[in-house]
C-alpha cells in the first residue's frame, strides 16, 4: 500500500462566521503538546510546517509533534531551513518507545535527546494496554501502509521488576532535562514508573489522556499531581461540536479530572492532526469555548492551555 500524504479537501473546519474575540484571545501564548502531523504511517490532513503556521496566526509560543512509529527529532531538523525555523512558534519532537525503534530502545532515546529531542513516550501502540483497546474494537487510526503487528511491551520483566533498560532511558531523561510521559501504558505500570523516575531525579513528568486506553481514576489522577506530575487531556475527545464522534466523553468528565488534579497541574492538548478530524488549534478553541462557557476563570484557562505545559516544556 502506497504512503498516504497530508489530505486537505474536505476536511473539518471551523464555521466561516466564527468569531469569538474572548477566546482568541485566551489561545495567545499556547503551548500544545500533543500535535500528531505528516510524516506518519497513520493518515494526516496536515504536515509539521502547515500545524506550526496554524499555531504561529494563533500567537502560540510552541507545540510538540509526534508519531507513534519514528522520532519526530530529524524530521524538524530537516525542515528547519525550509521555513520551519522562520515562523515565530518553537517546534520540538521526540521519541515513542515502539517497536518501530526497537521498544525500550537506549539508543535511540540516546539519539533523539542529543538531536535536541524534549520528551520521551513510553510505549504507546504497543503497551498492552492500548492493544487490548484495539482487541475490544477501541477506536484508533489505522496505518495506511502494511506494518507488522505492533508486539506488546511492558516496562517490568517476568517477575515484575522494572528492567534494566527503563533505568537507562530514565537516566538519560534525567541527564537532559527531558519529558518522561508513560504513553499508553496501564496506570499501574505509570504509577511504578513515575515512583522510579522521581527515586533517581527525573523532574518533568506527564501523563497523557489518563481515562483513554490507560484507565487512570480521578483518584488517582490526583494522587500523581500531588507528587508534581501534570496531567495531559486530550480536549478533542470531548468535543461535541464537530459531530464527528459516534460516542465521545461528557465535558464533566473531564471538569473531575481538572478537579482532581487542580488547574495548575492540568495540560489541556489537541491530540489531532488526524485526517478527517479538527485542527489542532481549532479543537483548543473550542475546548477554551467550553471553559468560557462553564464560568472557568481567565487565568486558569490560560494556564490549562498554555502556562502549565510552557513551565513543563520550556521553564
Amino acid at each position: 500500500m502506497p504512503v498516504t500524504f497530508p489530505t486537505r479537501d474536505d476536511q473539518p473546519e471551523l464555521p466561516a462566521d466564527w468569531d469569538e474575540p474572548e477566546v482568541d484571545g485566551l489561545i495567545s501564548g499556547a503551548v500544545d503538546l500533543h500535535v500528531h502531523p505528516f510524516p506518519s504511517p497513520f493518515p494526516r490532513r496536515m504536515g509539521i510546517v502547515e500545524a506550526t503556521q496554524d499555531a504561529a496566526r494563533a500567537g502560540y509560543r510552541a507545540i510538540i509533534v509526534k508519531s507513534h512509529h519514528h522520532s519526530m527529532v530529524p524530521d524538524v531538523l530537516a525542515l528547519h531551513e525550509t521555513g520551519l525555523g522562520d515562523l515565530p512558534v518553537q517546534v520540538f519532537a521526540g521519541v515513542a518507545l515502539n517497536p518501530q525503534i526497537g521498544g525500550l530502545n537506549p539508543y535511540a532515546v540516546d539519539l533523539a535527546l542529543n538531536l535536541g529531542g524534549k520528551i520521551v513516550w513510553f510505549p504507546t501502540i504497543s503497551s498492552h494496554a492500548h492493544l487490548h483497546h484495539e482487541e475490544e474494537g477501541g477506536s484508533f487510526p489505522n496505518a495506511t501502509i502494511q506494518l507488522r503487528h505492533a508486539y506488546p511491551i511492558s516496562i517490568l520483566d517476568e517477575a515484575g521488576a522494572i528492567k534494566p533498560e527503563v533505568f537507562d532511558i530514565l537516566e538519560q531523561i534525567k541527564a537532559h532535562d527531558a519529558i518522561l510521559t508513560g504513553g499508553h501504558l496501564p496506570a499501574a505500570e505509570i504509577d511504578l514508573l513515575i515512583t522510579a523516575a522521581q527515586r533517581i531525579g527525573v523532574q518533568r513528568i506527564l501523563v497523557n489522556h489518563p481515562n483513554f486506553i490507560i484507565g487512570a481514576s480521578p483518584e488517582i489522577v490526583g494522587d500523581w499531581a500531588r507528587k508534581g506530575v501534570y496531567i495531559e487531556h486530550s480536549v478533542g475527545m470531548y468535543d461535541d461540536f464537530w459531530g464527528l464522534r459516534k460516542k465521545y466523553m461528557d465535558f464533566s468528565t473531564l471538569e473531575r479530572y481538572i478537579a482532581a488534579a487542580g488547574v495548575d497541574k492540568t495540560i489541556l492538548v489537541s491530540d489531532t492532526g488526524q485526517q478527517n478530524n479538527v485542527r489542532p488549534v481549532d479543537v483548543i478553541k473550542i475546548a477554551i469555548k467550553q471553559l468560557r462557557d462553564r464560568d472557568y476563570a481567565e487565568n486558569s484557562i490560560r494556564s490549562m492551555v498554555g502556562g502549565n505545559a510552557g513551565e513543563l516544556l520550556l521553564g
